[in-house]
């Protein structure tokens, strides 16, 4: 088997569980979100040559799904709902209490369904990846003031529509 292609296959094989995690957050959708990893990882297989040796190949594919989310926005509005469960990191621990985490996994998927594809978007990329302002600005092909006020929507929504979420205390690494 050709190197190049082998290592393409490796990234894809470790990398598309924690793609689709984002991809799910984004989009609220499995079926969308596995097709948005799916087109991603065409875009990132098509730039391989030159990325494999640079070591940033997962910034470079999360940022192509920033942008094809962003893309799909602006073209057509789909209907948001949250119907699939969200994928399960692999050989995470198990929590003590599974009806509770059950609940809250429950409450946010409500949460966020209720947001805009983009309040949802921005709020992935500052939580759940991390992001500084910039970097989602970046990302997203937007103003950093167009994040900052986003944000402070969606968490302002957040907090009317499950206010219960505001109890909860997220360790370093378990969002993840």
């Amino acid at each position: 088997m050709d190197p190049l292609l082998s290592e393409f296959d490796s990234f894809v094989r470790t990398r598309t569980p924690a793609l689709l995690r984002s991809a799910y957050l984004l989009t609220g959708d499995q079926h969308l979100a596995e097709d948005l990893v799916q087109s991603a990882l065409a875009r990132t297989h098509r730039s391989w040559s030159r990325l494999h040796d640079s070591g940033n190949a997962e910034a470079y594919t999360r940022k192509i799904m920033y942008h094809l989310q962003v893309s799909w926005w602006r073209r057509h509005r789909v209907p948001e709902s949250m119907p699939g469960d969200l994928p399960e990191p692999r050989g995470g621990d198990s929590a003590p209490d599974h009806a509770q985490q059950t609940t809250l996994r429950l409450t946010l998927r409500a949460a966020l369904a209720k947001l805009s594809a983009k309040q949802r978007a921005v709020l992935v990329l500052r939580f759940f990846e991390d992001r500084t302002e910039a970097e989602a600005a970046d990302l997203l092909g937007v103003t950093v003031g167009t994040v900052k006020s986003q944000t402070s929507k969606a968490l302002a929504k957040l907090r009317t529509v499950a206010p219960e979420l505001a109890q909860l205390h997220v360790t370093e690494g378990s969002a993840r």
